[in-house]
């Protein structure tokens, strides 16, 4: 069976269930998985409530973006608007990035963070920003490779 490309694209309210499993994936790989209080209502409510995407004045709080193949939510990447007083301009922090092992190293994360620059870029924004755990080898790899 061929795999269908990877679509990137803003979450929609149905994905959310799909978020907080992939955030829970997460959350596991960084051995704590007993951390996440998260609820489907929670990040409903942030996501598209009064101060997500489609709420209060000034736009979203949190957004994400999700990758999609085979009709699945095979990763996100979830961010906010930051601000940076040095530049006197807007940028985005990306607060996770995830993808389902199963379907790394097709791309998925290069596309979502691609996505996110875009978005920086396109409202003139400064920077896109993030950190990562300093034994997560593997993403740090990730990072130094798309530069």
């Amino acid at each position: 069976m061929m795999t269908e490309p990877v679509i990137t694209r803003p979450a929609r309210p149905d994905d959310v269930t799909a978020v907080l499993g992939l955030v829970r994936e997460l959350a596991e790989y960084e051995h704590a998985s007993d951390q996440v209080r998260a609820s489907v209502d929670d990040l409903s409510a942030a996501l598209f409530g009064p101060f997500g995407s489609e709420g209060a004045a000034g736009g979203p709080r949190v957004s994400a973006l999700v990758a999609e193949s085979d009709g699945r939510v095979v990763g996100i990447a979830v961010y906010f608007v930051s601000f940076s007083t040095w530049t006197g301009r807007h940028g985005i922090y990306l607060e996770d990035l995830y993808v389902t092992p199963a379907e790394r190293r097709r791309g998925v994360g290069r596309a979502l963070l691609a996505r996110l620059a875009a978005e920086a870029v396109a409202n003139g924004w400064s920077r896109l920003e993030w950190s990562v755990l300093d034994w997560n080898t593997p993403a740090i790899e990730f990072y130094r490779a798309c530069g």
